[in-house]
C-alpha cells in the first residue's frame, strides 16, 4: 500500500484493525529487507514496515515513551525527546574539562541484529503487565522480512527501521546504563554509540575489562574488540565530532573522517552523470550544506568554512563547465559572460582537465563569486552567518 492510500484505509477499515489488536489477533506483515552503504564500505541492514504497521508500532510507541522516559538516565540521549546528538557532545565536552580526558570507545557489533528477543520481552515484562501488548511487541519481533521475494525469520534482534525498534534498543540499553551508573562511571550514550570517561589511561582500562562480561554475559550483546579502544579523546570520534585541546579547554571540532564523507556527497551531487538539472542541483546543495553546518555548528570551524567554501566553489565551477560539454556551447557561454571573440574561443578550445580549469583565470574571472551567488548557488560561508 502507498503511503498516499492509508487515510482512506484507516477510514474504511480502522475499527476493524482496532479491533484486532485489542482482541490480540493482529498479524503483523513482514518486513521488507533493504541494505544502505556504511561509511567503511560495509552495508548497514533495514527494515520497511508496510504502511498499516508503522500506524501500529507508532501507537504502541507514542503509549510507552513516557512509561518509559522516567525510567532512562540523564546522559542517554538518542531518540528521546527533547534530546539531541549537540546535547550528548556539550556533556562529553564537559566531562572532558572535568579532567575525565581518557575514553572507552564502545563498538557494539550489529547491535541492532543481535539483540536478544526472549531478554528483550522479560526487560519490557517488568514495566509492562498487559500481555496483549507485551504479545504483539513478540509478534513485531519475529515477524520476518522479505529480501527480494524470499521470506527470512528473524528469530534474533530488532527490526533497525520500525518505529519501535529506537525506543526497544533504549530499553535494552537502559540495563547497561543504570550498571554503569552503579558502578559509578561516567559515560554518554546515544543509541548504540557510548563512550566511558575516566581520568587516566590505566582506569579507563580497568572500567573496560570490569564491564565487558556483563555486556556480553548478562545481556547478551557483541562488543567490537577491534573496534573497541582506550584513547585519549583526541584521537577518538563520536557523532562525526573530534575533540582537540586549547587554551580555552577541550573543544569540538569536525572529524576529518566527516569532512571527506561531505565531500563524497557534494562530488556526488555535482557529478556529471548526475543529470538531474542545475535547479535541482543548487536546491539540493543548498539543503545539505545547510544541515551540514548546522549540524556541526558546535565545532570551532571557521578556518575550515573557508577552505570548504574555496573548494565547493572550484567543485560547483568544475561542474557547470562539465555540462559545457562542446566547443560550441563553451564558446557560446564565454561570450555570453563577457570574454571577446579571441578569447572565448581560445578558451573554449582548452585541453586543461576539469578541475584544473576549474581553478584558471578561465573560470574565475567568468563565472565569478558574485554570479554564483546571484545564480543561487549558496555557500557554507554564507549559510553559516545566518
Amino acid at each position: 500500500m502507498e503511503i498516499e492510500h492509508l487515510l482512506q484505509y484507516l477510514k474504511d477499515k480502522g475499527e476493524e484493525l482496532k479491533q484486532l489488536v485489542l482482541e490480540g489477533k493482529y498479524k503483523p506483515n513482514p518486513v521488507r529487507r533493504v541494505t544502505i552503504p556504511k561509511d567503511n564500505g560495509a552495508t548497514r541492514t533495514l527494515g520497511i514496515p508496510t504502511a498499516v504497521d508503522r500506524v501500529v508500532q507508532q501507537a504502541i510507541t507514542q503509549v510507552l515513551l513516557p512509561i518509559f522516559e522516567p525510567q532512562f538516565v540523564e546522559t542517554s540521549y538518542g531518540f528521546r525527546p527533547r534530546r539531541s546528538a549537540h546535547d550528548a557532545l556539550r556533556k562529553c565536552k564537559a566531562y572532558a574539562n572535568e579532567g575525565y580526558t581518557y575514553i572507552v570507545d564502545m563498538d557494539l557489533e550489529k547491535f541492532f541484529d543481535t539483540v536478544n528477543q526472549s531478554r528483550m520481552i522479560e526487560i519490557l515484562s517488568r514495566t509492562i503487565k498487559d500481555g496483549r501488548v507485551i504479545s504483539l511487541i513478540h509478534k513485531y519481533l519475529r515477524a520476518g522480512a522479505m529480501n527480494q521475494g524470499r521470506f527470512e525469520e528473524t528469530k534474533h534482534g530488532l527490526v533497525q527501521g520500525g518505529n519501535i525498534s529506537p525506543l526497544c534498543s533504549n530499553i535494552m540499553l537502559n540495563e547497561l546504563d543504570h550498571e554503569l551508573e552503579r558502578r559509578g562511571v561516567k559515560f554518554v550514550r546515544y543509541a548504540d554509540d557510548l563512550v566511558l570517561f575516566s581520568k587516566t589511561k590505566r582506569a579507563a582500562q580497568r572500567i573496560w575489562e570490569n564491564i565487558l562480561p556483563y555486556i556480553e554475559n548478562k545481556l547478551g550483546l557483541k562488543v567490537n574488540r577491534e573496534k573497541t579502544k582506550v584513547a585519549y579523546i583526541g584521537r577518538i570520534k563520536f557523532l562525526g565530532y573530534g575533540f582537540y585541546s586549547s587554551k580555552e579547554g577541550i573543544q569540538l571540532r569536525v572529524h576529518p573522517k566527516s569532512i571527506q564523507k561531505m565531500k563524497t556527497k557534494v562530488k556526488a551531487l555535482t557529478a556529471r552523470s548526475n543529470e538531474i538539472g542545475y535547479e535541482l542541483v543548487k536546491l539540493k546543495l543548498k539543503q545539505f550544506i545547510t544541515g551540514w553546518v548546522n549540524y556541526f555548528k558546535l565545532s570551532d570551524m571557521k578556518r575550515l568554512l573557508k577552505t570548504t567554501d574555496r573548494w565547493l566553489r572550484r567543485r560547483i565551477r568544475m561542474y557547470i563547465w562539465k555540462r559545457w560539454k562542446r566547443v560550441r556551447t563553451r564558446y557560446t557561454m564565454l561570450r555570453k559572460l563577457g570574454f571577446n571573440h579571441n578569447k572565448a574561443f581560445q578558451y573554449a578550445c582548452t585541453r586543461k582537465g576539469y578541475w584544473r580549469i576549474a581553478k584558471s583565470h578561465i573560470l574565475s574571472t567568468s563565472i565569478t563569486d558574485t554570479r554564483l551567488k546571484q545564480a543561487g548557488y549558496y555557500s557554507s560561508r554564507i549559510i553559516s552567518r545566518r
